[in-house]
């Protein structure tokens, strides 16, 4: 995988973005010879949920509501 140092990434930044895109290739990008970061196509991410809940997780009814008395007296 090809490496970039943190001042030419800076530099180059907008060229290689589009030079990723167009070929598919990732970079590493390097600070003092230590690779920081990693630039790679998008691949799409997941589909995002309601308030970070599983996918497949469905919401029924009102879970705002009140909930009855009755039913924590049943608890209790």
């Amino acid at each position: 995988m090809p490496t970039i140092q943190a001042s030419e990434f800076k530099a180059k930044c907008l060229a290689l973005m589009d030079k990723v895109a167009a070929t598919g290739e990732s970079w590493i990008v390097t600070k003092n010879g230590k690779p920081v970061a990693e630039l790679r196509p998008y691949s799409g991410g997941r589909k995002g949920s309601p308030f970070g809940l599983h996918q497949g997780l469905e919401i029924r009814g009102d879970v705002i509501a009140p909930l009855e008395d009755d039913l924590w007296n049943a608890l209790g």
